[in-house]
C-alpha cells in the first residue's frame, strides 16, 4: 500500500524499511533496482520538482514497490473571509536563464457567498521605494513590473497541465480545488531587498513577487475596492544559480611614479577565477615591485557594493561591505608576493541601511545580494535593481600617497548538485 504522510522523515522511515523486505525477497537483478531506494531516501531534503519527478520515473520503470512522494511542506494562506486558500508547495523558483520554473499551485474556493464577484489569482513582480504605511495618505511607493490575472471561477477556461505538484495541492485542496500555472517571464529581475533600518517597519524596499488571490467583479478595475478580508497572498523568489562553465579570474596592474623618486611602485592584482559563492573565501593574489625609496607599510583590502536603481531614477550608491588590513610591508627596493583572503558576510553589515540583499521573506537569514547578470538584449530598467561588486587593493605609503587597483567580483549562489 501506498505510503500517505507529509512528513519527509516518514517518507525516509518507510522507505527504509520497504527496501530492506525487498533486499530479503528480491531475485539479485531486483536487488540492484532496489538501490534506487537509498538514493531516494538520501534525497528527500532536495528539491521537490527534481524529487518527485524521480519518484515517478521510478514508477514508470515497473517498480514492485511503488511510492507515492509528497510535499515536504506545503506554504498555505487563507482569506480573512475563509473563501480562499491558497496552496503553494515551495516558494522559490529558479531561473535556468533560458526558463524559469513555472509556479503551480492550488487555491480552494467556498462560491457559497461570492455573489456577482470572481474569483481571481494573480502574479505580481513589483518594486516598492518607499514605506508602505505611506500608502495610506495616498502616495502609492510600489511600481509594478509585471503581472497576470487568471480566472479561475467562475471557469474561464484556465485548465494547465496537471504535475505532481498540482496532485498532491489538490489532495490537501479537496473537492473544491482549483490548479493553476504561472509562466514567469525570463526578462523579468530576481528577489532583491534593500536592508532596511532598526528603525523601518513594514514591508521592505525591493523587488518582490506575490502570488494573490482575490474576489473582484474584474480583474483590475481601479475604481472597485477589494475588501482585505476577501484576499490571501503569498510572497515567492526568484533566484538564479552560477553557471556551469566560468572563466578565469580577473586581473589589474598599475604603475605609480611618487615625488622625489625616479622609478615606480608596480602593484599587480588577480582573482584565481571568475565567479565566487556566498561565504567562500576569495583569495587576492597580490604582488608589489617596489622599485622607490618608499616603504609600504600596509595593505588594505576592501569590497565595496554598488547598487544602481534605474527602475524610476538614476541612483546608484555604493556601500563597503569588507574593509582588512594586513600588516605587509614591503621594504623599498624590494619585491613581494602574496594571496590575502577575503570573506564579505552579511553578518558583519548587519547595520547599514539599504544594503542589496537576496530576496527575503518575512524574517529568514539571507545573504548579500547577488551579483545581477545581464543577458544580450534585455532591458535594464525591467530589472529594477542592479547589484555589482569590486575589491579594491590598496597599498599605504610611507609619506603619503598610495596605490590602488580596482576588480570585479561576481558573487552568486552555486548550482545544487541535484
Amino acid at each position: 500500500m501506498m505510503p500517505s504522510t507529509e512528513d519527509v522523515w516518514l517518507c525516509s522511515i518507510y522507505l527504509g524499511d520497504k527496501r530492506q523486505q525487498v533486499l530479503q525477497q528480491s531475485s539479485p537483478s531486483q536487488q540492484s533496482k532496489r538501490s534506487e531506494y537509498k538514493t531516494l531516501r538520501l534525497r528527500v531534503s532536495s528539491a521537490l520538482s527534481d524529487f518527485t519527478r524521480q519518484a515517478a520515473d521510478y514508477q514508470r520503470e515497473g517498480a514492485d514497490c511503488p511510492i507515492t512522494l509528497q510535499v515536504k511542506r506545503v506554504f498555505k494562506k487563507t482569506s480573512g473571509s475563509s473563501q480562499l486558500t491558497l496552496y503553494l508547495g515551495k516558494r522559490d523558483y529558479v531561473d535556468h536563464v533560458d526558463v524559469v520554473d513555472p509556479v503551480e499551485g492550488v487555491l480552494k474556493i467556498d462560491p457559497s457567498e461570492l455573489g456577482d464577484r470572481k474569483v481571481w489569482i494573480q502574479l505580481a513582480c513589483a518594486f516598492r521605494y518607499g514605506r508602505e504605511d505611506l500608502d495610506v495618505i495616498g502616495l502609492s511607493f510600489r511600481k509594478d513590473i509585471w503581472i497576470q490575472h487568471i480566472q479561475l471561477y467562475p471557469d474561464a477556461g484556465h485548465k494547465p497541465t496537471l504535475t505532481e505538484m498540482h496532485d498532491t495541492l489538490l489532495k490537501k485542496a479537496g473537492e473544491q480545488g482549483h490548479a493553476f500555472t504561472f509562466n514567469i517571464p525570463t526578462n523579468l529581475p530576481c528577489s532583491v531587498t534593500l536592508q532596511p533600518g532598526p528603525d523601518d517597519k513594514g514591508k521592505a524596499c525591493g523587488v518582490d513577487f506575490e502570488v494573490k488571490a482575490y474576489l473582484a467583479k474584474s480583474a483590475d478595475d481601479p475604481d472597485e475596492k477589494i475588501d482585505k478580508k476577501d484576499t490571501c497572498r503569498l510572497v515567492i523568489r526568484k533566484i538564479q544559480f552560477a553557471p556551469d562553465n566560468t572563466g578565469s579570474g580577473q586581473k589589474a596592474e598599475l604603475c605609480k611614479s611618487f615625488m622625489m623618486s625616479d622609478k615606480p611602485v608596480l602593484l599587480e592584482a588577480m582573482l584565481d577565477k571568475e565567479i565566487y559563492y556566498h561565504g567562500d573565501p576569495i583569495p587576492v593574489t597580490v604582488k608589489v615591485k617596489n622599485e622607490t625609496n618608499k616603504v609600504v607599510k600596509k595593505i588594505k583590502v576592501t569590497v565595496d557594493q554598488t547598487t544602481d536603481v534605474v527602475l524610476y531614477s538614476a541612483d546608484k550608491y555604493t556601500k563597503n561591505v569588507l574593509c582588512e588590513e594586513f600588516g605587509e610591508t614591503v621594504e623599498a627596493n624590494a619585491n613581494f608576493e602574496k594571496t590575502l583572503s577575503i570573506t564579505p558576510l552579511l553578518s558583519n553589515n548587519k547595520e547599514k541601511r539599504g544594503l542589496a540583499l537576496d530576496g527575503r521573506l518575512k524574517d529568514e537569514d539571507t545573504n548579500l545580494a547577488s551579483t545581477t547578470i545581464i543577458r544580450g538584449g534585455m532591458d535594464k530598467e525591467m530589472l529594477g535593481i542592479l547589484v555589482s561588486y569590486k575589491i579594491k587593493v590598496n597599498l599605504m605609503v610611507s609619506g603619503g600617497g598610495d596605490v590602488t587597483v580596482e576588480l570585479p567580483l561576481t558573487l552568486m549562489h552555486p548550482k545544487p548538485k541535484d
